[in-house]
């Protein structure tokens, strides 16, 4: 039996192991309990959408009332852990400890089986001879000091200029003068917004783009399998790197590497009593915002679907992921020429609670297009574009600009971590029953040998 034969045969029997232990988990605290075991599983499951339904009262009323939903959201979670922990006992850590290994060997039974992930093909790139890099030393509470990237990007051949905290500068002018100046490389240590603006400029003249993971969150890093824990590293692509083409968001004329979004955190971000009281502001607006009563009523068309008064829009540069909560803010690619769309429209506590149980029933939306248009009832609206706060005429129309970027990435780096594959209980059934050769996925038979 060759390899590919021997670990089919494994993820085989471990579709089986999964669906002993998901049946196993169910049947220990029934068994245990009895009929006081059933009534505890129900209800568990009807705290779910109590909570759910408690969060949304506590987000979109006032007074009084917004606090008793909000203890009523954290009672009934502790209320449920409290009455399984009197009534099961051991049966309870056991139930938890075999779902949990009932989803890990389902998750390795169905690795492969949907088909071979795609990778962004990598070329080879010389080293650049006038590098150009802009650094923001107030990016990740200082990470360009922290790791001394200034003295190391200097002692490796690249021109730096430290962005100044007193002053607002225009860095998309910098990049310019940069470009007329003879540089053959534009980069930035900072953050995802400040790397958008001089991203557009490198593909506008056909550059390589480096990017430094000194910001905060680095998502754009993050999916491009940068070392995030160590900004320096990204250095190496000055010497020993390789390039990668990946396409590039805009919103009307402003570009943005990770996403656009639109609705009631867009809003909420630009207040300005945001920057000094982030929770106080947010609770203050969402009741408001979530209701309709303020802020702009949207619109938005993707393709031949329309959205109509959605509370939050999310237009990504590329698809997010969201089959695997773990993996939820990730992109497994960056090359699909495709922008990503998120809808949400919750109008009362039913839809809060069905969002949970039901995600795709209608509450959310997830499509992918090359351009969506957002409207609205007034002339302008807010959109936060890689975190940076804008007020744009409507209509808003994005789209993405295919394998536009090219980015410049060191050859060694921990690289984009492989998504999970959704667990599927029907296809691990499936691939628990088959035998023999009909287990085999036709990408793994080969043919016979001529002769």
């Amino acid at each position: 039996m060759d390899l590919s034969r021997r670990a089919y045969r494994g993820q085989r029997w471990a579709a089986r192991g999964a669906l002993a232990a998901a049946v196993l988990a169910v049947l220990v605290p029934l068994l245990y309990g009895g009929a006081v075991g059933v009534l505890v599983l129900v209800a568990g499951f009807a705290g779910l959408p109590v909570t759910t339904a408690a969060v949304w009262w506590a987000l979109t009323l006032r007074g009084p009332v917004r606090w008793a939903a909000a203890g009523l959201a954290v009672a009934v979670p502790a209320a449920v852990v409290a009455l399984y922990a009197a009534t099961l006992a051991w049966a309870l850590p056991l139930s938890v400890a075999l779902w949990a290994l009932a989803v890990w060997s389902g998750r390795y039974a169905l690795r492969g089986t949907g088909g071979d992930r795609v990778r962004v093909r990598e070329r080879r790139a010389a080293p650049p001879k006038r590098p150009f890099l802009l650094m923001n030393p107030r990016s990740g509470g200082g990470k360009v000091t922290r790791f001394e990237l200034r003295e190391k990007a200097e002692r490796l051949g690249a021109r730096v200029v430290l962005l100044d905290a007193q002053e607002r500068q225009d860095v998309t002018a910098l990049a310019r003068a940069a470009v007329a100046d003879g540089a053959d490389l534009l980069g930035v240590a900072g953050g995802d917004g400040t790397q958008a603006l001089v991203a557009a400029v490198a593909a506008e003249h056909g550059l390589p783009f480096l990017v430094i993971s000194a910001g905060t969150r680095n998502h754009f890093a993050m999916d491009l399998g940068l070392d995030r824990d160590d900004p320096a590293a990204c250095l190496d692509a000055l010497t020993d790197g390789v390039e990668l083409r990946v396409d590039l968001g805009f919103a009307d004329g402003h570009p943005f590497v990770n996403n656009a979004s639109f609705g009631a955190y867009a809003a909420i971000v630009q207040h300005p009593s945001y920057r000094d009281d982030k929770l106080g502001t947010s609770l203050e607006l969402l009741p408001d915002l979530l209701t309709h009563q303020q802020g702009p009523r949207l619109t938005v068309r993707v393709g031949e679907t329309t959205l109509t008064d959605p509370q939050a829009v999310l237009v990504s540069n590329n698809p997010y992921r969201t089959g695997d909560p773990f993996g939820f803010a990730r992109r497994e690619r960056l090359d699909s020429a495709a922008l990503g769309v998120l809808g949400i429209r919750v109008d009362s506590a039913a839809a809060a609670a069905a969002l949970l149980l039901a995600p795709e029933a209608g509450s959310l939306t997830v499509l992918t297009a090359r351009e969506v248009v957002v409207e609205a009832d007034r002339p302008e609206i807010e959109v936060g574009i890689d975190g940076e706060a804008f007020t744009l005429p409507t209509p808003v129309r994005c789209r993405i600009a295919p394998r536009a970027l090219r980015v410049r990435v060191p050859r060694r780096r921990p690289g984009v971590q492989p998504p999970r594959p959704p667990l599927d209980w029907r296809r691990l059934r499936k691939l628990a029953t088959t035998v023999g050769r009909t287990a085999l996925p036709r990408r793994l038979e080969r043919p016979p040998r001529p002769g």
